[in-house]
């Protein structure tokens, strides 16, 4: 299977190196369908056609993710019953509590907040998995469940071991195959680059100086803590992946923490501050995951920019996105730089990388995007481009009810399900923008073209079909826009229609320009109208 894998990814890299939807190489004669009828409508199209194949085929691409945090996201069906595994100084705190920040612990050298907990675990997270199905998402993504003190579980005990208050292995390949059945993917949160000051590791390293463990970690006078500590956070000393022994049992071994939890059924690794990892060392990781696991996903939170991280590997979090999205929607920046930065930056890091980018707008380490963009329009547009660029839409959990939330711990709220009502606007909303892209093989896994503008964000999303074309303008200013944009798609009829798919705005082409009028801050997703309501369509000899 795993060679099988290989030899698809090495066509696939063939088929992309060929060249994008410019089509300036010749591939020979079209071929033709029974009947005579060309499978595609040109000799570009002929090319394109399997690259795109390729990239549909990948689970990875494109992919919408919902991601949880086990201990807020569903009430436990017994919380009484788990109380024993809460011990002070650990507080147990009702559902319908916020987190709020709290005083710092010198013996255990965390703040209270690190340790109020609200019960969730992965048993209760399995009951609520036809919740995350029916919104649409592809992809679980759980942050840390490995044994730790805190409740954000950044601080492992034992890696090979689930915290105690979530459920053991067997849960998580219970939870796996629960996944599997609805059609999702698993994804965990690897925390290879520290550990937790009280697990076992750190302890034997630091009793015996001459001991195995001590150069697992950075052991030293010279540092603040008489250690190296992840951003000299004192419960988090540095493993010392220098170390064969130590990459070893992260990911080397066919039994380590990578690929024991990907031979378990698990499909993917989110790694925690993987910048601090190091291109060599997240190479080899991704290697060996992708040999567990055929297909396997391994994305970094990476807060750079995303050029040269793959294959290291296989995505980013795309926190650059984030940030041009966040600068447009707030005034900082012009529609027209937006399209240019979006575009430089898919032709730095390639495309199919960028595919498989999570595009986050929110998560645990950020306040919550409600929070950060306070007016309405300044949401729906941001979402509106996190959907319909290239990418993985990242959605983190309560966003899609309109939970708002500071920065740690305030973002990391339970789950507010007495907001899951058919009423609630943003649901709505959310639920219309995950059908949108599910309903989009362009918005998904199309090519990507930045459109000349003097004042919108344009651009357009394309595969081999024009009727799956896609073109997008966004208008962040005050007032009504209205300008000509050039489409780049040789298919797209003169006098044809183009239809909004979130209102009632249309548009015509002429001689392969589009004259639109976006309403002051909106963003419409245009998409061609490809029959004049009758029998008779211009595109009756072209996809």
């Amino acid at each position: 299977m795993r060679r099988v894998w290989n030899i698809v990814e090495r066509f696939a890299a063939v088929l992309l190196a060929v060249g994008g939807a410019g089509c300036d190489t010749d591939v020979g004669t079209v071929t033709t369908m029974p009947g005579g009828e060309s499978d595609y409508a040109n000799e570009c199209d002929r090319r394109h056609g399997p690259m795109l194949a390729a990239r549909e085929a990948d689970w990875r691409n494109g992919a919408i993710v919902y991601q949880v945090i086990v201990d807020r996201f569903a009430p436990p069906a017994d919380l009484e019953a788990k109380r024993h595994l809460y011990p002070p100084p650990k507080r147990l705190r009702p559902w319908s509590e916020l987190p709020k920040r709290g005083t710092f612990l010198p013996d255990q050298q965390v703040w209270t907040q690190e340790i109020d907990f609200w019960g969730g675990d992965l048993g209760s997270l399995r009951g609520k998995l036809d919740y995350v199905a029916g919104l649409g998402a592809d992809v679980l993504y759980l942050n840390p469940i490995h044994h730790a003190y805190t409740n954000h579980k950044y601080d492992a005990l034992d890696y090979f071991a689930v915290s105690p208050e979530y459920g053991t292995r067997d849960d998580v390949k219970a939870l796996a195959d629960a996944c599997h059945e609805r059609g999702l993917k698993l994804v965990l949160d690897g925390v290879f680059n520290h550990m937790g000051r009280q697990s076992a590791w750190f302890q034997e390293a630091l009793a015996d100086p001459q001991g195995p463990r001590r150069d697992w970690f950075f052991i030293d006078k010279r540092y603040k803590h008489g250690y190296r500590a992840w951003a000299n956070v004192p419960n988090l000393p540095e493993l010392r992946l220098e170390n064969p022994a130590v990459r070893a049992r992260l990911y080397g071994d066919p039994d380590s923490v990578v690929q024991g939890y990907l031979r378990d059924g698990v499909d993917g690794w989110r790694l925690d501050v993987a910048h601090d990892i190091g291109f060599a060392f997240l190479s080899e990781l991704t290697e060996a995951a992708h040999h567990a696991r055929p297909g396997s996903l391994v994305v970094g939170e990476i807060w750079d920019y995303p050029e040269q991280w793959s294959p290291a590997v296989d995505a980013v979090m795309n926190f650059h996105a984030r940030g041009i999205i966040l600068n447009l929607v707030q005034g900082h920046l012009s529609g027209p730089v937006a399209g240019r930065l979006f575009d430089t930056m898919i032709a730095d890091a390639g495309l199919d990388p960028i595919l498989k980018a999570w595009l986050v707008l929110d998560n645990h380490d950020v306040p919550r995007l409600k929070t950060v963009l306070p007016q309405a329009w300044q949401q729906r547009m941001a979402q509106v481009l996190q959907f319909t660029l290239p990418g993985s839409p990242n959605v983190y959990y309560g966003v899609e009810v309109g939970m708002e939330g500071k920065l740690d711990p305030e973002m990391r709220g339970p789950m507010r399900w007495d907001l899951v009502r058919e009423d609630n606007p943003d649901l709505q909303w959310m639920r219309r923008l995950i059908g949108l892209r599910r309903g989009s093989r362009a918005l998904r896994i199309g090519d990507f073209r930045r459109l000349e503008s003097e004042t919108l964000l344009a651009f357009q999303r394309s595969t081999d079909r024009v009727s799956e074309l896609v073109i997008v303008a966004a208008n962040p200013t005050s007032k009504p826009v209205t300008e000509v944009l050039p489409v780049r798609d040789s298919k797209l009829m003169n006098f044809a229609k183009v239809r909004d798919a979130l209102s009632d705005v249309q548009a015509q082409a002429e001689s392969g320009l589009l004259r639109v009028t976006i309403p002051a801050h909106s963003a419409c997703v245009f998409r061609p109208v490809m029959t004049d309501g009758g029998d008779y369509t211009p595109y009756k000899r072209v996809q």
